[in-house]
């Protein structure tokens, strides 16, 4: 027997194949959704998108599930192993995530379909434990109140220094972020943070030159 066969025999042995029983899908497959379940119900209780996706709620079951069944498969077999990786490796996801807890979650879910494909339920059980605790602890700290942008439109370009007077009574902070002038008209971008909105409009609706004052919240980082 030559170097070659001796290499390829001792390979092949290392990698052999994982016989599945039925039973052992079975039990693999229930606990990857009883966990699933869990993280849909963690992320639908600590969601705060301004609308709730139900669907991709639902595809974090999914995903987990669809994980544990590629990890048990590739345990199975090494040379189907090969050619699944060859597979997934020209898959490619063009959906962009915005929030960064959503790309927690999905990440979560993918992790417990390996840790559970692998063999190791207990595992994802007490992850999934500690990531819950951590989520819903730092997530009832307190935190500062969210700059809003205020937009104001005015008759009178000379009533800036009035509308920043009022702003600086309202505000814990204030800057400017655009500012618009023609003959006759002054609109003014502000970032602003105050827990008092609606005197801040109110009073400068009662000046006499003003057209229209509004609050609009904004998706950039809270500054402290």
């Amino acid at each position: 027997m030559s170097f070659i066969d001796i290499f390829k025999k001792s390979f092949l042995e290392g990698y052999a194949s994982v016989k599945l029983d039925f039973v052992h899908i079975v039990i693999c497959m229930l606990i990857t959704v009883l966990i699933a379940a869990y993280i849909f119900l963690i992320y639908r209780l600590v969601n705060r998108n301004a609308f709730y996706n139900r669907n991709f709620n639902l595809s974090l079951i999914a995903l987990a599930v669809i994980t544990a069944a590629v990890i048990l498969t590739i345990q199975s077999n090494i040379v189907i192993s090969l050619g699944m990786v060859g597979a997934l490796s020209i898959v490619r996801f063009r959906t962009a995530i915005k929030d960064p807890m959503d790309l927690v979650f999905l990440f979560w879910s993918i992790s417990v379909g390996i840790i559970c494909g692998a063999g190791f339920a207990v595992v994802a059980v007490v992850a999934s434990t500690v990531i819950t605790v951590i989520i819903l602890m730092f997530e009832r700290m307190p935190e500062s109140a969210a700059p809003v942008i205020l937009l104001v439109n005015a008759s009178d370009y000379g009533a800036e220094k009035r509308i920043l007077e009022i702003v600086a009574k309202y505000c814990k902070t204030q800057q400017v972020k655009a500012r618009n002038l023609t003959k006759d008209k002054l609109n003014m971008a502000i970032e602003v943070k105050t827990s008092e909105g609606g005197a801040l409009v109110g009073e400068l609706m009662g000046l006499e030159s003003m057209i229209s004052a509004s609050l609009v919240d904004h998706d950039g980082e809270v500054t402290f």
